[in-house]
């Protein structure tokens, strides 16, 4: 009885090896359709009058904030996600880009899925290779001004914040 035991388990060990090796797909490993504008980004939030000119220089004390920018699950070329991962504002929404420019900007959205208030993104750009890392390499340059409505400084002290930073190179800085 073992032979025959050994003799099956054998068979559909044999079996199972030819089958795991087949290609399920046709797709090619890269990255996402929005890859240039992706990345872990450490910026620094000022104040700014209506002019763009800075008027107060880290307000809230917040000093070098993290900033998450990804692809959508749809993998498109109209929006991504932009995300502070709770280190200033607590925000996360979905902003219009334009990637043959680098550009993205948002209308007035929810800034987070609890509803808590409302924020506008504009000017925000990145530009290729305009920073440099800690050690003197070039880097992507992240900037953007944006206001949220329950900022109870913008309009007395400043027009809307403007957050200004690297880009992380992948290695450790």
């Amino acid at each position: 009885m073992k032979k025959y035991i050994s003799m099956m388990a054998m068979a559909l060990m044999l079996s199972m090896s030819f089958t795991a090796c087949d290609v399920e797909t046709d797709e090619k490993p890269g990255g996402t359709n929005i890859e240039k504008m992706c990345g872990y980004w450490d910026v620094v939030y000022d104040g700014v009058d209506e002019n763009g000119n800075v008027v107060y220089e880290d307000p809230y004390g917040a000093g070098v904030c993290t900033v998450y920018t990804f692809n959508t699950a749809s993998n498109g070329t109209a929006q991504m996600w932009l995300d502070d991962q709770k280190t200033f504002w607590t925000y996360k929404f979905l902003v219009n880009i334009n990637y043959d420019s680098r550009t993205f900007f948002s209308d007035e959205v929810w800034y987070d899925a609890k509803e808590s208030g409302k924020a506008i993104v504009t000017n925000g750009k990145i530009l290729e290779g305009a920073a440099k890392n800690e050690h003197g390499l070039p880097t992507d340059s992240i900037v953007f001004e944006i206001l949220f409505d329950d900022d109870s400084y913008a309009g007395t002290y400043w027009t809307k914040l403007r957050a200004s930073g690297r880009k992380h190179s992948g290695f450790t800085e």
